[in-house]
């Protein structure tokens, strides 16, 4: 494993990590309620053409990705798997035995589509902070997925965090809307939160992801002190038309792509 987790001050604003999330390749299997299309080989096809993480939620009700999936995945990942996950018990038992390198903990609710928003880490502090020495009892790097907000931020610090995941879905929602003023607010509150999180603790690693396509990604991208974006719904859009691997190549192109702002 070649990755560093020390922010690197000449490569955050250039070359954030890419993380690709494969949840959508298994939606496409469990659709049918066959064996095909495999959530492996996606994954290894993304790291083979450039990704530098897997990201995979094991939601409660199993929509999409399997325990099978992420014990097969556990062992032959060339990079570092990413388990999404909500708090549970259940989901507690199941990471201290696959060990991944990062479990990002989400909140999650049966009827959404996806996820909807972060995690209301400030409203349970204890629970989280017992739940993350848990998880890194096993060598487990902990994220949680939060909104840029400042009270989140610090909430995660105090519960011992490894990193934060920015939540981008209001941005990219503004961007779909053609809400260019909102859009432009809602990147300002996202550099604002990575302002903070830095000034907090500048250990912290800052992560951010969710709605980010090619058209938006290069202005989040380009903020300073982002270490890694997890995308996944738009890159496996864009490999219906392009493959796999085109998409992980032209995903990495638009995030290191100078927009104006």
């Amino acid at each position: 494993m070649t990755t560093s987790l020390s922010p690197a001050a000449d490569d955050t604003v250039k070359k954030p990590l890419l993380g690709v999330n494969i949840d959508h390749v298994a939606t496409l299997r469990q659709a049918r309620g066959v064996n095909y299309p495999s959530p492996l080989a996606a994954a290894l096809l993304c790291e083979q053409s450039g990704a530098d993480g897997i990201t995979i939620h094991l939601r409660e009700d199993r929509r999409h990705i399997q325990d099978s999936d992420v014990y097969e995945m556990a062992g032959q990942l060339a990079t570092r798997m990413n388990l999404e996950m909500a708090a549970t018990d259940e989901m507690l038992a199941i990471a201290c035995e696959v060990q991944p390198f990062w479990v990002c903990l989400v909140p999650e609710k049966r009827e959404e589509l996806t996820t909807e928003g972060g995690l209301d880490v400030a409203g349970q502090i204890s629970w989280l902070k017992e739940y993350t020495r848990k998880l890194q009892a096993f060598d487990i790097k902990v994220s949680l997925f939060i909104d840029p907000n400042e009270q989140q931020i610090k909430a995660a610090i105090a519960c011992g965090a490894d990193a934060i995941e920015l939540h981008t879905g209001a941005y990219a929602e503004a961007g779909l809307a053609g809400d260019r003023a909102k859009e432009t607010a809602e990147l300002d509150r996202i550099k604002h939160a990575v302002t903070t999180a830095q000034g907090l603790n500048n250990h912290l690693l800052i992560n951010a992801g969710h709605g980010l396509t090619r058209d938006n990604v290069s202005a989040i991208a380009q903020i300073a002190g982002i270490y890694e974006l997890n995308i996944g719904h738009a890159l496996i859009a864009d490999a219906v038309f392009v493959g796999l691997e085109q998409a992980v190549v032209m995903m990495k192109q638009a995030m290191h792509k100078e927009t104006q702002r």
